[in-house]
């Protein structure tokens, strides 16, 4: 008797602007065509796709060496200098086993917070800033907010005042938070030069070895979680912050010239982490059209001990001890490795149409 064998349910959602869809129809997904490559917030859930991260700037990128612009918001952003210091498979895991192992407690101020985040990502980086600068072929790309007025303050009832000030205008519609924050852009000198021109205020600063950290952590410092970073070097005073409030999953103006390869946390893109409770506030389809979008699947998330990628939730759930939360997250990032072997599989094949749905 025959045994038949059961395919595994897909590991990938593969989503694709039109023009993405179109270009890919013509040539397949060719590595030379791939010239910026976004970074989404999203706390832990970063190392939730670290096989997909080793695939394509391990495997893939590596086929057609250029230079690409790769912009990231906190955990996007520190998902990217690791791999630009340090290389694809040795920066995706330092970056995990280094969150992985962190510990937070609901007493902890946001000074503490910040201490042990400013630590992490020290260890991160560690003597590689000057290659965060001059690498021949990534551009790093930081994006991170400047607050403005009442929003600038770390103290309880400004804070409370300014966010509920950018909820109720932001329901409005979305660019009038810009009353209360503003984009920085921060990139190397050389390079081609990242710029977005929309709604909001966006300042350019250069991104130097001495102020590389300090704005890799602005970028990632949430507001009432972690303290506003400030004195940044060569930047005017100011309070800096996490750069998801405005560009959560960077719905940009990208400005592609070819492919824009997202490596994602799911299949939908929310321009500014206050849109997450408007379930119409989509991607503008202009901004996405060469946009070729890779995320797990349902079927993916759901073979996943908690049913999802990590979460920063997870250092205080309820019923889930450290030790438990560590074995979780490691098995999480060991299953990513499906995503990659999924890709590099497609790629192989350039089968992607078969799989592909609209963005």
């Amino acid at each position: 008797m025959t045994q038949i064998l059961q395919k595994r349910p897909p590991a990938l959602t593969i989503r694709a602007g039109a023009a993405a869809r179109q270009l890919i129809e013509q040539e397949g997904l060719q590595a030379g065509q791939v010239d910026i490559i976004p970074g989404a917030a999203g706390g832990p859930k970063g190392i939730g796709i670290q096989g997909l991260d080793q695939a394509v700037f391990g495997d893939f990128l590596l086929r057609a060496p250029r230079q690409r612009t790769v912009i990231g918001s906190s955990i996007g952003a520190w998902r990217f200098a690791s791999i630009v210091a340090w290389g694809a498979k040795a920066g995706t895991e330092r970056l995990a086993e280094l969150y992985t192992q962190l510990s937070f407690h609901k007493k902890m101020t946001r000074e503490d917070v910040a201490a042990v985040c400013k630590g992490m990502l020290t260890d991160l980086v560690g003597s590689q800033q000057e290659q965060l600068i001059n690498h021949p072929e990534l551009h790093l790309t930081v994006l991170s907010v400047k607050a403005r007025h009442l929003f600038q303050s770390d103290k309880a009832l400004p804070l409370l005042t300014s966010v509920a000030g950018i909820v109720s205008s932001n329901a409005v519609a979305r660019r009038h938070s810009r009353y209360f924050m503003e984009r920085v852009i921060s990139q190397p000198a050389s390079g081609q030069q990242f710029q977005v021109q929309d709604d909001f205020t966006t300042h350019y600063q250069t991104l130097n070895t001495g102020n590389a950290l300090d704005w890799l952590m602005a970028s990632a410092s949430i507001p009432g979680v972690m303290s506003a970073v400030r004195g940044i070097q060569d930047a005017p005073q100011g309070s800096y912050r996490d750069g998801g409030l405005i560009d959560y999953h960077l719905d940009l103006p990208f400005n592609s010239q070819g492919i824009v390869l997202y490596p994602h946390f799911t299949d939908t893109i929310t321009p500014g982490w206050f849109d997450k409770m408007f379930k119409n506030r989509k991607a503008n389809p202009e901004n996405q059209t060469r946009t070729l979008l890779l995320s797990p699947s349902a079927e993916y998330l759901q073979s996943l001990p908690l049913g999802r990628l990590p979460d920063r939730k997870d250092f205080t759930l309820k019923g889930l001890d450290q030790q438990q939360r560590i074995q979780m997250w490691n098995q999480c990032t060991a299953e990513s490795q499906r995503m990659g072997d999924e890709f590099l599989e497609m790629v192989e094949k350039q089968n992607f149409l078969q799989f592909m749905q609209p963005l």
